[in-house]
């Protein structure tokens, strides 16, 4: 039987029982709908990690209180036990450094901003003017904290695009006196729309000089130390220098803990890529089941054409060509369900970032290849069984089934 003819044969098989045919390609389709879903959202939150952590600004050194006793990074080191604070001295001292280009101290709080009669609670950063650039911020009007003392500060603020939206709807933001906490600011800068970035909406940021922010917390401790490198091939060399300049100033004591950006970038890289390969991987088990479906639907569908195989042995064909005709028909339906499945599965990552337009669900193209190509093997290999059940039937034993 030449190709085209079995092509026509297991179409003719197949449309003649569509319940059966939709059931199969509907197992497939499943399958394969699941594992381009899945892996399209572990892949995207590898992708939203790492734009994350790409838009905290470029060569970044970080300087976190306290010790990570694996020298690793670790995310549970947002909250550390320290022996010995971060102060605005030490972040002064890290400008010393040759490989250093910019130096950002943070201390962060909350507290409620009040002007004209609202009031609402906001999030508080105190930096100097060197942050806009080191976090790679844009302001949408006026201008940022100028340079100037660290251990002093106007009482000058910068406030996020929805807080200005929120507190002051269409009068003009600047200029305009504000009391946050118990001080009064007035408003020099308002920061452009950049949505969440990791624990941080600047969107609902307020920031201040730093020495005012210690002043309105009570407290003469940074929550961080923003360092920027020279260039990507000083990172390394920033990152040690850093360490031994704090080293020194906290009496030899190793007490900080010093991340690259890299390093954050790479660790996430690692561990998100490890969980979209897990995800494919549960989701390839639903195509085993698809698998196992075909492979029963076939079974019945060889006795229920017990004496169609007997006449077409009787005709003279032979036993490979029987086996053909059947896993002819189950790679058909196999394709049909992984092209159905393919549809399914982008469609559903398209809803996905429909709904969340920040994170970006693309299934990758490994992640489609491989269902694509599990969904055929798979319909093949079950296949292989009821094939050679029919090829193996006696013709006359099969047309007196008649």
């Amino acid at each position: 039987m030449r190709s085209p003819d079995l092509i026509r044969f297991a179409r003719d098989a197949a449309t003649g029982n569509p319940l059966r045919t939709a059931l199969l390609v509907l197992a497939m389709a499943i399958g394969v709908a699941a594992v381009v879903v899945l892996t399209a959202l572990g892949d995207g939150a590898r992708r939203y990690v790492m734009n994350e952590f790409s838009s905290l600004g470029s060569n970044l050194v970080i300087v976190l209180p306290g010790r990570s006793q694996t020298g690793g990074f670790n995310p549970g080191n947002a909250i550390t036990s320290t022996p010995r604070d971060l102060t605005i001295d030490d972040a002064q001292a890290l400008q010393r450094a040759s490989a250093v280009h910019r130096v950002a101290p943070l201390a962060i709080g909350t507290s409620e901003i009040s002007v004209g009669g609202k009031l609402r609670e906001v999030m508080v950063a105190g930096t100097t003017a060197q942050f806009l650039e080191v976090r790679r911020l844009t302001l949408a009007q006026g201008r940022f904290l100028p340079e100037t003392d660290w251990r002093r500060g106007a009482a000058e603020a910068i406030i996020g695009a929805r807080v200005r939206d929120e507190m002051f709807g269409n009068t003009p933001a600047l200029g305009q006196l504000v009391r946050i906490g118990d001080r009064r600011f007035r408003i020099v800068g308002v920061l452009a729309s950049s949505g969440q970035g990791l624990g941080m909406n600047t969107d609902e940021l307020v920031i201040v000089p730093v020495a005012l922010a210690q002043a309105m917390f009570n407290s003469n401790t940074l929550f961080r130390i923003l360092v920027e490198a020279t260039s990507r091939d000083s990172i390394e060399p920033a990152k040690a220098q850093v360490a031994e300049i704090i080293k020194l100033r906290h009496e030899g004591e190793q007490d900080v803990t010093v991340i690259t950006q890299d390093a954050v970038l790479a660790t996430f890289d690692r561990v998100l890529g490890a969980l979209t390969l897990g995800a494919a991987g549960i989701a390839a088990i639903s195509l085993a089941v698809a698998g196992i479906l075909v492979m029963n639907v076939m079974l019945v569908s060889v006795t229920q054409r017990t004496a169609e195989i007997g006449l077409l042995k009787a005709l003279g064909a032979t036993g490979t060509t029987i086996r053909l005709v059947f896993l002819t028909e189950a790679t058909m339906l196999s394709l049909v369900g992984a092209v159905v499945g393919f549809g399914l599965g982008h469609a559903g990552a398209a809803i996905i970032r429909q709904l969340y337009p920040t994170f970006p669900a693309f299934p990758p193209g490994w992640a489609v290849l491989a269902g694509l190509g599990t969904a055929l093997v798979t319909g093949m290999l079950f296949g292989v069984l009821p094939a050679r059940r029919a090829a193996q039937l006696d013709p006359v034993q099969a047309l007196s089934k008649r």
